[in-house]
């Protein structure tokens, strides 16, 4: 073999590049000292695009193919070379390898949390996270902006310096998209395709592109989250007022199961006695039991019974299955007087936690000692 056999041999001839580690954006074809020959080939596969840099400067940049590297495919780098040893003389340009695929492995979410101002809520702090998508769609200003004479750059060289400018951008973007707190999560995806725009768009002055954008989860402080879990309850008991006569009543049949205990007793009392006066205000308080409709007043002053006095205790009386009342004492003596009350009719006034027989009552003993006696036999 002679030497320029032997030369020629060291000399490169094939240029490719085989990525596996899924995570390098940059890299750079190492040459060992040895001179790239014309007439090598350069393998440039799909999500490739490979740059040649002469002397600190780009040259020539090629997207996927297979190229016979001579003067017709190098015509910048042709020149700068000048070939003062013919067309079949090496060089030593760089050769750097550009990732164009999607990296999809990139997390991002606020280390601090971001104030909003919700109509409903006011000024709300919400954090968020979630992941994106980064592309170089730019070789060229990626090389000059963020690799220089990096031999390997990976994404993590970049992607905290995109996580910061996504957080810079993120409360702007949910300030702006004027969605409600508690829509944020039907408007994720459009709110992450705006983002994406925007960023990309900011991006283009270093040749990164973001074509996917995804919010994950926005979430509120825990005393937030309490407090519409409250809401939330409120909402899924609907009727207040039939959810406590419901509760109440529930209350009722767990103290009649345990009429031994003293607890129960006094549950049952109160339940009672708020149960019975629920049961007057919506009967109407008086001795009818539909309402009586409002009548136009008279021309002429008409003459009422004057109210009863204050301080009068007001009872009602079962007669028949049927509630009439209220009577003070001089009505309940009427009634005695007449007949329609007795030692065995029930009675009932406020206070009192159930139906008792007149007889029993001991505040009515005056007004039955007034019923005469029952009429002899014929």
């Amino acid at each position: 073999m002679g030497l320029m056999d032997k030369l020629r041999g060291e000399l490169i001839d094939i240029i490719e590049w085989l990525d596996d580690s899924r995570d390098t954006m940059v890299w750079r074809f190492p040459r060992y000292q040895n001179e790239i020959k014309m007439g090598a080939k350069l393998v440039v596969r799909e999500s490739q695009t490979a740059v040649f840099v002469n002397e600190g400067k780009i040259a020539d940049v090629f997207p996927p193919g297979t190229y016979t590297l001579e003067t017709r495919n190098l015509p910048i780098l042709s020149t700068l070379k000048g070939w003062k040893y013919g067309f079949n003389s090496p060089f030593k340009a760089e050769v750097y390898f550009v990732n164009t695929r999607q990296f999809t492995d990139m997390k991002w979410g606020t280390q601090n949390p971001v104030i909003l101002r919700d109509a409903e809520f006011g000024v709300v702090r919400v954090r968020a996270f979630g992941a994106f998508a980064a592309r170089v769609v730019d070789a060229s200003r990626l090389l000059r902006e963020l690799v220089g004479t990096d031999p390997q750059f990976r994404t993590e060289e970049v992607q905290e310096y995109l996580r910061q400018l996504m957080v810079g951008r993120l409360g702007g973007a949910l300030a702006t998209a004027g969605v409600p707190l508690l829509d944020l999560a039907a408007h994720q995806d459009a709110i992450g395709r705006r983002l994406a725009a925007v960023l990309t768009e900011e991006l283009a002055e270093v040749g990164i592109a973001i074509p996917k954008f995804v919010i994950e989860n926005v979430s509120v402080p825990p005393e937030v989250e309490q407090a519409l879990d409250k809401r939330t309850s409120m909402g899924a008991v609907g009727d207040l007022d039939r959810y406590t006569r419901f509760q109440a009543a529930n209350a009722m049949e767990a103290a009649a199961n345990n009429p031994g205990g003293e607890a129960g007793a006094g549950i049952g009392l109160g339940l009672g006695m708020a149960m019975g006066q629920q049961m007057a205000r919506s009967m109407g308080g008086g001795a009818a039991t539909q309402p009586v409709p409002a009548q136009p007043a008279p021309t002429q002053p008409a003459a009422a019974e004057p109210p009863p006095l204050p301080g009068q205790a007001q009872w009602y009386v079962g007669v028949g299955g049927q509630r009439q009342g209220p009577y003070d004492l001089g009505g309940l003596a009427e009634q005695a007087g007449a007949g329609a009350l007795a030692a065995d009719t029930l009675v009932w006034r406020a206070g009192m936690a159930q139906w008792q027989p007149a007889g029993q009552v001991p505040e009515l003993a005056s007004v039955l000692a007034s019923v005469p006696p029952p009429l002899p036999p014929q």
